[in-house]
């Protein structure tokens, strides 16, 4: 019982210390004061000058771009590359596994500043020209997240039936059909939960883009900033945009929202799965449930959209 105790206060604990600074700015981010700390009251006025803060929007528009695209390219590199070693040889694919290892387990300067002295080599003798550019910063996040995908799509592939492939093939599919009507179902969570996993990682890195940031597809003049970089270079100036706070609850709202749909379809395919399993009675008090849950969502998201209305 004592170790049940202490168990459970162990983790509340470092749930509380986890989550309590970013629920303060959550709290003052819902004042117009510049210092958290100071409640005047509430307010909506930060959301409000937040959309209208053009350096902020671009920081913004520039991480989303650099983290879909870089997401889309490092997913389909890496499940590329992990059905190629899958069906490799055993040598090939034990060596290409501990490169794969390298970029995962090494620290990320290392990464940033080899990018960087090619960058500067390339620039330097091939192309004679400042080659630091959004193309670079995009090039970085491709390098780290790829191997990431790779490690995401390997297990999926070792867990997939071979012979449904091979059984594709014996019935006239060419390779390329067989793959992406026989393969790629089988290993898409494997895909999904690596693409979300470097989305993540791109929306998160700050060091492969300090190193690599030049001018920018919506920064026009000057180096291309992120969220990260932006907060960074604000933290230097001494002058940190309360604007911040309403955005990093925004980002914080977003990351619970796309939890929550993935655990409510995570259950959805459960219940799928046993659904056969359960009597009539049972069916209609489920849905029974849903309904109740759904009619309460939609009055709460009614209720915040008149209150953003109302407000802004």
């Amino acid at each position: 019982m004592v170790k049940k105790i202490l168990a459970k206060s162990y983790v509340y604990l470092i749930l509380i210390l986890m989550y309590i600074p970013i629920f303060v700015l959550i709290v003052f981010s819902f004042t117009n004061s510049d210092s958290v700390g100071i409640w005047n009251g509430f307010s909506l006025e930060l959301y409000s000058r937040l959309f209208r803060n053009e350096e902020i929007m671009i920081a913004v528009g520039n991480t989303i771009i650099i983290a879909l695209i870089s997401a889309i390219c490092s997913t389909i590199l890496g499940t590329l590359g992990a059905i190629g070693v899958f069906y490799s040889k055993r040598r090939t694919k034990a060596l290409v596994e501990n490169l794969n290892q390298i970029p995962v387990v090494n620290a990320e300067i290392v990464m940033a500043l080899s990018l960087t002295f090619m960058f500067v080599f390339c620039g330097s003798y091939i192309f004679k020209d400042n080659i630091f550019s959004f193309w670079t910063i995009l090039f970085g996040h491709m390098v780290l997240e790829t191997p990431f995908v790779y490690l995401n799509v390997k297990p999926k592939l070792i867990q997939m039936d071979p012979s449904l492939y091979e059984a594709a093939l014996d019935l006239g599919c060419s390779p390329r059909k067989a793959m992406y009507k026989v393969m790629l179902p089988q290993i898409a969570p494997g895909v999904l939960s690596g693409f979300m996993l470097a989305l993540t990682l791109s929306l998160d890195d700050f060091i492969v883009t300090a190193f690599l940031s030049g001018p920018g597809l919506l920064s026009g003049a000057g180096k291309i900033q992120t969220i990260s970089t932006f907060i960074q270079n604000s933290i230097k100036k001494k002058i940190v945009p309360p604007e911040l706070r309403a955005l990093t609850t925004i980002i914080f709202l977003v990351v619970v929202i796309a939890t929550i749909l993935v655990i409510f379809y995570q259950k959805r395919q459960n219940n799928r799965s046993s659904a056969r399993f359960l009597t009539k009675e049972q069916i209609k008090i489920r849905n029974i449930k849903r309904l109740i849950i759904g009619g309460i969502s939609l009055i709460i998201l009614i209720t915040v959209i008149s209150l953003l209305i109302a407000f802004i």
